[in-house]
């Protein structure tokens, strides 16, 4: 089945309009790396996501080479012209302002204020997504036709904000399964109004953990992770890193996940893990066009799971790639770019990964040569010419059962599909041909 086709069934369109009204209520959320929009918007996850557990760390806390940044609130902001006409306020966009700007309440000429404001020449009905976490300033945001036509004159800026020790808030749940291998489902929750880059994640993360925890049984353990980008990551891996060394299988971060244009992937810097695998096996099947990035072309939370003394085996899966469509990081990524059947696809997709990972398994045969599968009811009993062919997917998913080749890497290889192939191993096991080893990565 086609991915469109996925996206359109009843279930996947339900999941994908729900997604949307969930996207649309936390639009308007000034979200940073720190302060009241990110727990604002873990407080409306978590209502929907029962077990999803908070955990804060204090401003100053090193991590690894970090420094857990100020804790920033911004109450209000608005840019007044020299009429007093209002250039630009918070109220409006979210993105008006420069993430982590310092409290202002000053007068200054239009050429004074030039230094302090932002715009895109090349996108001029756009409004830029600026921060300045690790270093204090202050500006404003606005298209470059609003900033093209400021008179001169005195202009007033005021922004209420506080910069100071405070706290990171970030979240996390945890889905037990058969099995305490896992499964990392990791996402970002800070950036102002954006939709594809921003929402989209944190939304579909909610979607899987809904299903997931739905589902009668889980041979794997899933781990939903909601943080700040970069930050967040590292702080987490700075608490998380041992047990996910000894039992992550496979990790995805979630992030322009929402539009409609495209299907790729962010490889894992070698492209040769299980979460590869798994993508590429999916993605052949339901996008045959996707398109996979190499590791190079990373940008987002997958810097910090795949770093060297990290090294996790982690890779992304998104519709529009990050930096590749025109309009990331600005106003225009707003909820007309993200669409139900965007996500609803999204939606499909890991849904697709998630059912590839629990089928897949390490088969061995119980004895040498071919087993006889007639008196077990898995072979024809009389041969005719064309018999065989009705078999020819179980012969050959045998031929390979040698208690090396993982069922996704025989599945690959014969160019069928794993949950297929999971159906006839099954098969296989109650008749006592195959049994299975341990030994899965990691």
């Amino acid at each position: 089945m086609s991915l469109d086709a996925r996206a359109r069934s009843p279930e996947c369109l339900a999941a994908g309009e729900r997604m949307h009204r969930w996207l649309r209520d936390l639009f308007p959320v000034c979200r940073s790396l720190t302060g009241p929009g990110v727990r604002q918007t873990l407080d409306y996850l978590g209502e929907r996501l029962p077990g999803l557990t908070r955990h804060s760390i204090e401003s100053g806390t090193k991590v690894f080479d970090w420094v857990v940044p100020p804790e920033w609130a911004i109450r209000s902001a608005t840019l007044l012209g020299p009429d007093g006409t209002v250039i630009a306020d918070l109220r409006d966009h979210t993105l008006h302002v420069m993430g982590y700007s310092q409290p202002v309440d000053v007068e200054l000429d239009l050429e004074e204020l030039q230094p302090h404001l932002h715009s895109l020449p090349e996108q001029p009905d756009a409004i830029p997504f600026v921060t300045s976490y690790y270093r204090e300033s202050w500006g404003f945001c606005l298209t470059h036709r609003q900033r093209s036509a400021l008179p001169p004159g005195r202009y007033r800026a005021r922004i209420d904000s506080t910069l100071g020790p405070g706290r990171l808030d970030y979240a996390d749940l945890v889905i037990p399964g058969e099995s305490a291998d896992e499964v990392l489902l990791s996402t970002y929750v800070c950036h102002p109004s954006m939709a594809n880059n921003e929402l989209s994640g944190p939304v579909l993360a909610t979607a899987l953990g809904q299903w997931l925890a739905g589902r009668p049984s889980r041979r794997l353990t899933y781990r939903l992770v909601f943080v700040p980008e970069t930050i967040g990551s590292i702080v987490y891996l700075s608490r998380h890193l041992e047990h996910l060394r000894r039992r992550l299988l496979a990790g995805f971060v979630l992030t322009c996940v929402g539009d409609e244009r495209a299907v790729s992937m962010v490889e894992s810097p070698y492209g040769d893990t299980l979460a590869d695998r798994v993508a590429r096996h999916v993605l052949g099947r339901l996008a045959p066009g996707f398109i996979a990035y190499p590791f190079t072309e990373r940008g987002s939370d997958e810097r910090q799971y795949c770093s060297p003394g990290v090294r996790l085996p982690v890779c992304s899966v998104m519709r529009s790639k990050h930096s590749t469509y025109p309009e990331y990081h600005t106003s225009l990524d707003d909820d007309r770019l993200v669409t139900p059947v965007g996500l609803a696809g999204s939606y499909a997709i890991y849904r697709s990964i998630i059912e590839a990972l629990e089928c897949n398994c390490l088969p061995n045969t119980t004895q040498p040569c071919e087993p006889q599968l007639g008196p077990r009811g898995l072979y024809p009993v009389t041969s005719v010419k064309g018999s065989t062919a009705t078999v020819r997917l179980q012969s050959n998913i045998l031929a390979y059962c040698d208690g090396t080749n993982d069922l996704l890497a025989i599945a690959d290889r014969l160019g069928a599909d794993v949950v297929e192939c999971r159906a006839i191993v099954d098969r296989l096991l109650a008749a006592g041909v195959l049994r299975l080893e341990t030994g899965l990565e990691p």
